[in-house]
């Protein structure tokens, strides 16, 4: 299993930004679909948002994530990010990256298993 690499995780304040970066390999180049998710302690991993590198089409967990947060592909850099603005303690978790070969209009783009590779996650901490 390819391993995808992100970054960018930090500590901050209520109400901050934060930009995380998800980098994939060029063996990994035939993804169409990534994601990212998060997991917080004693929970479950969530899903957050998903890309289609085919389309760029982008499609969120809810409503209030799609105001907060912003998923893009650069296609240049093989990096997927995620632009996260007015963050709140609620978003504190290890934040995961993940790819699939399949496009994401044939899966369902929410669930973890529909995806083949993964990072290894990046901490966001963000304080009241």
């Amino acid at each position: 299993q390819v391993q995808l690499l992100e970054s960018g995780g930090d500590s901050l304040q209520d109400g901050g930004s934060l930009k995380l970066s998800c980098v994939t390999p060029v063996s990994l180049r035939a993804s169409d679909c990534m994601a990212w998710f998060r997991q917080a302690p004693g929970s479950e991993r969530d899903w957050v948002a998903s890309i289609s590198l085919r389309t760029l089409s982008t499609f969120y967990a809810d409503s209030r994530t799609k105001a907060r947060f912003t998923i893009s592909w650069d296609n240049a850099k093989n990096t997927m990010t995620l632009q996260m603005n007015d963050l709140r303690p609620r978003d504190t978790a290890l934040y995961y990256c993940a790819a699939t070969p399949v496009t994401c209009a044939r899966i369902d783009v929410s669930r973890a298993d529909a995806y083949t590779s993964w990072g290894k996650g990046t901490q966001v901490t963000v304080s009241s």
